[in-house]
């Protein structure tokens, strides 16, 4: 089974509508100049009421060693981390961002990480634009290592995204919105049917 991360939750609502339709990751964007950022109180109200199973993961750009301090308190699981990671011993685990490079299929950066999240470039929004990657490069990535194939998916392409890459898992954001933050609950349940309907 392909595992489905939900991304840009903003709300109770929308938290709880993508756990019940079989969300298996939840992702919270703690950084301020994105249009889906929440603030690690907003996110410790949703996430005391997560099921155990759901994991809630901070998505962060460039943070320091307290901002994930601060996230491991708010009761996130895990870091997504665009940019650069802090120094020093963490309280939380890191899954690095990363892109392809301009030719091949290469990644930046070039990490060696065995999990990491595949997006379209862009150094500037770091995500949640809208933007597919290059599927068949990303099948050569995916076959070298565990990936979570990000950038553009959508109910209507995320099966033939899996049947052609074979990712570890999906993450959604700007696919399964009425705008930036507020899910559109029948597109949640969507893209969920439509994963599962792929038989991964």
């Amino acid at each position: 089974m392909t595992t489905i991360k939900i991304c840009g939750i903003t709300r109770r609502g929308d938290a709880e509508a993508a756990v019940a339709f079989g969300a298996n990751a939840l992702g919270f964007v703690l950084w301020p100049a994105s249009p889906r950022h929440t603030t690690t109180a907003a996110v410790a109200a949703i996430v005391r009421h997560l099921p155990p199973f759901v994991t809630p993961v901070g998505v962060f750009v460039n943070p320091s060693a307290d901002d994930l301090a601060g996230a491991a308190d708010s009761g996130l699981r895990l870091a997504q981390v665009h940019g650069l990671v802090p120094a020093g011993v963490l309280r939380l685990p890191v899954l690095r961002a990363v892109h392809l490079s301009s030719t091949g299929d290469a990644i930046e950066p070039n990490v060696d990480d065995d999990t990491v999240l595949l997006d379209a470039h862009d150094p500037v929004r770091h995500g949640g634009t809208g933007q597919t990657v290059d599927w068949t490069r990303a099948r050569a990535v995916a076959a070298k290592r565990r990936i979570v194939l990000a950038g553009g998916l959508t109910p209507l392409n995320v099966r033939e995204a899996i049947a052609m890459v074979r990712p570890y898992a999906v993450d959604v954001a700007s696919g399964v919105e009425a705008t930036p933050g507020i899910k559109d609950h029948l597109r949640l349940r969507a893209f969920m049917d439509a994963v599962r309907g792929n038989g991964t």
